[in-house]
């Protein structure tokens, strides 16, 4: 999946020969595909996207996306991003595993209302 500038020679070398199955090159370019889309640096249209990827052995994946389309869509639509609250849940987190174990709730919610 990485930029050919990335790798090694010998990587290189490597994954050109990789990619000389048809499988696995149709596989490389539709995961690449979902990916831009994602990532919403490509117009492409998510339906065409899954068809394409839906024919390689990224099927069950994009079954698993199908699942919960309207979710899908909404991310690539919609302006709003949880990436404030995940900050904060990682945080949490880590204050959390600071105390080892040892604490009780009262002293992690000390340290997280006090904590700058």
């Amino acid at each position: 999946m990485a930029g050919g500038e990335l790798l090694s020679d010998t990587d290189r070398i490597f994954a050109a020969r990789l990619l000389e199955v048809p499988a696995l090159q149709a596989t490389v370019a539709a995961a690449k595909r979902l990916a831009r889309l994602l990532r919403r640096k490509a117009d492409d249209r998510l339906e065409e996207a899954l068809d394409e990827a839906a024919a390689s052995p990224l099927a069950s994946f994009v079954a698993e996306l199908r699942k919960d389309i309207a979710a899908v869509r909404a991310a690539l639509e919609l302006p709003w991003t949880t990436s404030p609250v995940e900050g904060q849940i990682n945080r949490l987190k880590m204050i959390k595993r600071t105390m080892y174990g040892r604490a009780g709730f009262e002293l992690l919610r000390a340290r997280v209302l006090c904590a700058s």
